[in-house]
């Protein structure tokens, strides 16, 4: 008798195969975009830490600890320019003096992945300042404006806006994904 697997066998078992893989295809794009999105919000958040961590350390940035301290400038701006500043407060003022055209001040730029873009903020601009010693926490708007004891930065899919994650960050320097 030999031992092997007959012609039957072998078509089942690639029309299960073929069956399986035609059910599971179509969420496979669902999911790399749903992980693309959970990815942003997190490396998000991670830089608005690594900031509140280098004022928390009084870094120094071009040879000295700005007065400022450091931190996060964000924009609603079209979904292909996608993409945040980290910055060092060397003017002291609260807010990230040419982060657009990246100033001195810019320590760097991070895109979102593709795909990805911010949806809603407290205004069309946000800075997020830590500074040093304690740090203090600075929530503001380009104009200076106090936006409040909390903001929400709401991150989407470009292709779906109802799917979003939001980063939440206080006063405290509590931050926060939702």
């Amino acid at each position: 008798m030999k031992k092997g697997f007959s012609l039957a066998e072998l078509l089942i078992a690639m029309a299960i195969v073929f069956i399986l893989s035609l059910i599971i295809f179509p969420y496979y794009h669902t999911a790399q975009q749903q992980l693309s999105l959970q990815r942003s919000v997190n490396k998000l958040a991670q830089d608005i830490r690594r900031a509140q961590e280098m004022a928390m350390a009084a870094e120094e940035f071009e040879g000295s600890t700005p007065s400022g301290g450091y931190g996060i400038y964000l924009r609603r701006v079209p979904a292909s320019q996608s993409s945040y500043v980290l910055f060092a407060d060397v003017s002291n003022n609260r807010k990230c003096d040419g982060c657009v055209s990246e100033s001195g001040e810019t320590i760097e730029k991070i895109s979102f992945e593709s795909g990805i873009k911010i949806k809603s903020l407290n205004g069309n601009h946000l800075n997020i300042i830590f500074k040093p010693p304690d740090p203090e926490v600075y929530l503001r708007d380009n104009d200076d404006n106090d936006l409040g004891s909390q903001v929400a930065i709401e991150i989407c899919l470009i292709d779906d806006i109802s799917k979003t994650k939001t980063i939440f960050v206080n006063k405290a320097g509590l931050i926060y994904v939702e």
